[in-house]
């Protein structure tokens, strides 16, 4: 699932200034049967945070089977290595797909011990079709505006109404890109990676993915297992399940993280006064949503604006006390403004969210096969709702357009790899956008992998978030591609405890919705829903 929420402002300063590089061959190897590297040419985009960022373009083929065919462009960004130990480029990805990375260089190489980042040329990147890299994908601007249908229907004509939506940006696309479209899938990004790895003069490159960002890098490691030195999977997206089953998996798991935050609603009703049972919190939530839902707060949030709003609390529980702030204020005072602050603050697409969604429907529509009879996807939905409400029908028309996308859809890789050094594989149990199950599945397929597991952590996003057990993992990994060893017993290899749950704030600084700038804030404002 990809970026949606418009939550960016902790994450520091957005990249700027970002200039085309002009191709030249490069000194280092091309790769068998690849055309000449181009050389690039980076230019100085600091930020105030990372003053020392740095930005450049690079041209990769549209179509990777005609490499002297159209080009699309890369936008990259770095923070440069600084100690005499070189560890080579470290490329980072935050996930969708459709999420910008550039950000993510200055994150990651700011997160880490000093000592550790310095060793590596740190990468981001835009993939194609996001962001800064060019074309830029924009099929249907404004498809999330507020206030849209209720997500779900109450009769077949509401079922229609939606349904008609999602078509209309499918056919949106197929007629603003239809050029594209056939060449917006992972394989495609995964060896637009090869071709920033030999801009970049390496023979290997090292890799840290978030989410889809874990897919990504397990698809360019089956396709290329000797051009990997290291390569870090935090919050596994499912090999198996790409792409259908994988959001169905979804809907049971986010309604059990908005369970845990009723619970945790409940747990401090002295300050939410909502009440001390949960499901009594629970049934207070949906009251909420069906009193917006017959009058929209604000006029802006509706009952599938008041999902969205919400959704980010189950990829990230710091964002409970503002959620739990505004949920209160509602309920308690008949407040809309505090929803409609919220809504602004989490919910809403946000500048690039248009963009993000047109390249997560390109990417997952075209990446594998979806049911083309709406009987599936009805049954599959009403089924799931029954015992899991809270994003069953939300998830469903986020993902709709791949009924009648305008392009057929590929076979899934087969990430299975027995070539690969020792890769790190990190999870928490109950992490809502990427269940446990799929990082079990990508530890087995990936022979010699090490799994650390966050126990009873229920965050997407785990490492440089403020968990130093985790981090020490990944610290350990970076420095000398130490991994820990389990003893058989069970999957992991190592168990961390999950952090604590956040403690209500101070209402007025909840109230005001500024998120405050912690290590897990920043992480999750750079990753965003959804992935």
């Amino acid at each position: 699932m990809t970026k949606r929420a418009g939550i960016l402002v902790a994450a520091g300063a957005t990249v700027a200034g970002l200039l085309a590089a002009a191709p030249a061959p490069a000194a280092a190897s091309s790769g068998t049967g690849a055309p000449p590297a181009p050389e690039l040419a980076w230019t100085d985009c600091p930020t105030e945070n990372h003053p020392t960022l740095q930005c450049a373009k690079v041209d990769a083929p549209l179509d990777h089977s005609d490499p002297s065919g159209r080009r699309v462009t890369l936008a990259l960004s770095r923070i440069p290595h600084t100690a005499k130990t070189f560890q080579g480029p470290l490329l980072v990805n935050p996930g969708g797909p459709g999420g910008s990375g550039l950000s993510m260089a200055g994150f990651v190489a700011s997160a880490l011990p000093k000592k550790v980042a310095s060793q590596y040329d740190v990468i981001g990147f835009d993939p194609r079709g996001v962001g800064r890299s060019t074309p830029k994908l924009n099929c249907l601007p404004g498809h999330s505006d507020p206030v849209r249908p209720d997500s779900v229907p109450a009769s077949l004509r509401d079922e229609r109404i939606n349904r008609d939506r999602a078509a209309a940006f499918a056919r949106a696309c197929g007629e603003k890109h239809g050029d594209v479209l056939p060449y917006m899938d992972t394989v495609s990004a995964a060896k637009d990676l090869d071709v920033i790895r030999r801009a970049l003069g390496s023979e290997q490159i090292n890799y840290f993915g978030y989410s889809y960002g874990t897919y990504l890098g397990a698809v360019y490691a089956k396709l290329h297992p000797e051009r990997v030195r290291r390569l870090v999977l935090d919050s596994v997206v499912g090999p198996d399940d790409v792409w259908y089953e994988g959001n169905l998996n979804q809907d049971y798991a986010f309604d059990d993280r908005h369970k845990a935050f009723a619970a945790w609603v409940a747990k401090h009703d002295a300050t939410y006064g909502l009440g001390t049972d949960p499901a009594g919190v629970e049934a207070a939530w949906y009251r909420m949503r069906a009193a917006v839902a017959a009058e929209p707060a604000g006029g802006k949030v509706g009952a599938s604006e008041l999902e969205d709003t919400f959704l980010p609390g189950g990829y990230y529980n710091g964002y409970w006390p503002y959620l739990a702030e505004a949920f209160a204020a509602y309920v308690n005072g008949q407040d809309t403004e505090a929803l409609v602050t919220a809504y602004e603050n989490f919910g809403a697409t946000g500048a690039g969210g248009d963009n993000s969604y047109s390249v997560y429907t390109a990417v997952q529509c075209r990446d594998a096969g979806w049911p083309r009879h709406w009987s599936d996807w009805r049954n599959d939905t009403r089924r799931i709702h029954d015992k899991a409400p809270f994003m069953a029908w939300n998830n469903t028309w986020y993902n709709a357009p791949c009924a009648s996308w305008p392009v057929a859809p590929l076979t899934p890789v087969q990430v299975t790899n027995h070539r690969l050094p020792a890769t790190l594989i990190l999870q928490a149990t109950d992490d809502a956008a990427t269940p446990y199950a799929g990082a079990v599945s990508m530890h087995r397929k990936l022979k010699g992998s090490s799994f650390v597991v966050e126990e009873g952590g229920g965050n997407h996003g785990i490492t440089l978030s403020g968990n130093p057990c985790l981090d020490k993992h990944l610290t350990a990994y970076l420095t000398d591609g130490t991994v820990p060893r389990g003893r058989g017993e069970g999957e992991a290899d190592a168990v961390c405890a999950a952090l604590p749950d956040p403690k209500p704030l101070p209402a007025a600084k909840a109230a005001a919705q500024s998120v405050d700038n912690s290590a897990g804030s920043r992480l999750h404002g750079l990753l965003g829903p959804r992935h």
